[in-house]
This record gives C-alpha cells, structure tokens and sequence, in this order.
C-alpha cells in the first residue's frame, strides 16, 4: 500500500529491448497503475496492451466483487492507455474521466470517445472518491499535449503521469539518477519551459509522495528530486565535466580522443567517452546534458560528418542543447569538413561557448596534433 486507500496495481516488461522503438532498456521497464479503493473505487490508467491480463488479475485482486466507480486517464501514450477499451468491457459502468485532448484521442485510438460515461477535467476540476478528493493538474506538452496530474488532498499524493519517471523495472535494484535522467533529456527534454510551468503548479501542492507512471514511488526526499528536473528542465550543465563523442572511420578520430581523455586524466578533469558508432546513444545524450563541457570528434564524410555524429548533433539540439562548452576535433585526409559542419549543426543551441582551440587531424596523429590535443585539454581543464 503506498499510502492510506492507494495500491500499487502496476506490472514489469522483462521483454521490451528498446522502450518507443529506441530507448535501450536493459532493466526492463515498469508500467504503473494505481487504485484508491475509497467510498468509490477509481483505476488511475492502464498498462501496455501486452499486459493486460496481469494488469486485470491486479485489480480482481484487489477489489474483488465491487467494480471500479472510475478510470482516471493521465496520459494517452499506449504504454499507458492501450487497456482503456478492454477495461470497459469488464466494467461497463465505469466513469472514465480524463482531459478534452484524452478524449479525442481515444476516439483516434479506439475508435470510440467513450461519451457514454465519461467527465472532462482540467485544471482545478477536482473528483471526490469519499475521503479522498482528487484535484487535477494540466501539463500539456509534459509531454503530450492532453496530460493532467491528479494530487490527492487526503494523502499528498502526486499522481504525476510521465514526469519523475525512470526506465528499468521495478524488480531491479538500481540508482533513480542515472535512467531517470536518460529517461528525462530523451523523451521529456524538448519541453523544458513547460516541465518549468508545471514545477511552479508543484510548487503550490504539499506533496508527501510521487507517483509516476514508470519507476518507482518516489517517498523521501522530495526537494532533490524536483531539483533535479528544475536543472533539466532549465538546460543548466547538472555538473562540471567533459562528455567525449567521437565518430571514427579507421581509428585514427578514436585514437585523438582517446589521447584527449588520457590528457583530461592527468589534469585531474572528470570525463566520459563515447564511441557514437557503437554506444547506447541515448546514454551519450544524457552525459551530454549532464556535464558543462563537449567535445565532438568527427571523420570528415561526404563533405560532412560521418552519420553517427550528424544523429549525436540532431539529437542534442532537438532536446534544446543549451549553455555548454563545447570543443571540436575534425579529421579528413584532402578535404577536412568536419568542424564546419559540426559548428553549422549546432548554430540554432543557444549559449554555447567554444573553446579557441580547433584541433585539426591530416588523416593520423602526428606531433603537432598531439600537442594541440594536449594544449585543448589545458584550455577544457581551466
């Protein structure tokens, strides 16, 4: 029980790969559901349609021979909604209560908007359960445009749809910081100014615990777990450090910033690198974020970049990449491009700061291009 009427009826994906066809999840991932079994019995969303019979099995479980007054509808993605239909075939009499953008998209899902029972809430609308009342938050773009909060005023909790959420199931033992922010820089990140507009609604609540719709319960110490999204959520660097992306051919990049972080190490400078050809990019992305300094290493290709850098670069900037350093190591044997076309791609991030130092490979190291290397690690260093 997570707290006093409020259960956890939720279930664990050991079978998904790659969480919205992209996103590796090698912990599985969790898609939670929640009862209040007051005066009235609300279901507060549903599962992925994969497992919709465990998730049934939950609430049979739970309530037995009463049926659900309602089912409360968050957020439309079908990792949480893809039940909404099955759910009212077992219970016809449900109330399904959700936003006016919920409702057309259920009709685009489902082919039915369910009017026959149903209530449209928005911001400030509130459901009275019994003892508990239900008030409900807007949070459009947070991160589709249909999505409310529901904050429980008898037990301060906050069911908070996708916001606060991790990857990883919750069977496994793992830190929330490292998958809740690849979780938030890669679905959530675009939609900073609204992920702050929402912080500030927050910011009026006496939560005392979070519920979200992937991840755990969040119980204790709520204060840091806010401040981590309004660091997100606002594009500051979360801490000083060096992300090394590179984006090698025939070795010759990856042997440039391999001696970059050999370098970083002596200087004492926090680093981490990535060989964008073969890494969880999605994990690039994130260290990205998280650190105030980048340095992109790129093979000239096609009189640009080679592909895997030109995804790396696409995926910061459609995230809002904002307010770093950022450093530049190009290679090219007759026509190096790579520096052009990694500063043009990055021209509409606001705030960024680039190093003086450019370090420019012909085709291999040689003794000039390891000092510039060392000199660009003295410069990143200060």
């Amino acid at each position: 029980m997570i707290a006093k009427d409020i259960h956890y009826i939720g279930v664990n994906d050991h079978v998904v790969d790659l969480f919205e066809g992209q996103y590796p999840v090698p912990h599985g991932m969790a898609y939670n559901s929640y009862a209040i079994t007051d005066d009235k019995i609300a279901i507060l969303d549903t599962v992925d349609r994969r497992f919709g019979d465990e998730w049934l099995g939950n609430i049979k479980a739970l309530v037995g021979d009463r049926a659900p007054d309602y089912l409360i509808v968050h957020h439309m993605e079908p990792d949480h909604s893809a039940n909404i239909a099955r759910f009212l075939g077992i219970y016809p009499d449900a109330t399904v209560v959700a936003s006016a953008k919920a409702f057309d998209m259920m009709q685009k899902f489902f082919g039915s908007g369910f009017s026959a029972n149903k209530i449209v809430v928005g911001e400030g609308s509130t459901l009275s359960l019994g003892e508990h009342v239900l008030s409900f938050v807007t949070a459009p773009m947070v991160h589709w445009p249909e999505v409310i909060l529901s904050y429980d005023t008898a037990t301060g909790v906050l069911f908070s749809a996708d916001a606060f959420g991790k990857f990883g199931a919750l069977d496994c033992d793992e830190e929330w910081l490292d998958e809740a922010r690849r979780y938030y820089i890669g679905i959530v990140g675009k939609y900073g100014a609204q992920v702050q507009s929402l912080l500030k609604k927050a910011a009026g609540l006496d939560i005392k615990k979070i519920c979200s719709l992937h991840g755990p319960v969040l119980c204790e110490n709520l204060g840091y777990y806010i401040d981590k999204y309004k660091t997100w959520s606002s594009y500051q660097p979360e801490e000083k450090g060096v992300t090394i992306a590179y984006a090698s051919i025939y070795g010759n990049t990856k042997e440039a910033a391999l001696l970059l972080a050999e370098e970083l190490d002596k200087r004492g400078v926090k680093h981490v690198v990535y060989d964008l050809a073969r890494c969880d990019i999605t994990a690039a992305v994130a260290d990205a974020f998280r650190y105030d300094r980048l340095v992109l290493a790129s093979s000239t290709y096609n009189a640009d970049v080679f592909p895997f850098m030109k995804t790396f670069i696409d995926h910061l900037t459609e995230r809002n990449f904002s307010s770093r350093t950022v450093a530049l190591i190009e290679n090219g044997t007759w026509a190096p491009m790579a520096a052009k076309v990694m500063r043009s791609r990055l021209e509409g991030a606001k705030n960024i700061t680039y190093t003086e130092g450019t370090v420019r490979i012909n085709s291999a190291l040689d003794e000039v291009t390891r000092r510039e290397i060392a000199a660009l690690a003295d410069e990143l260093a200060k």
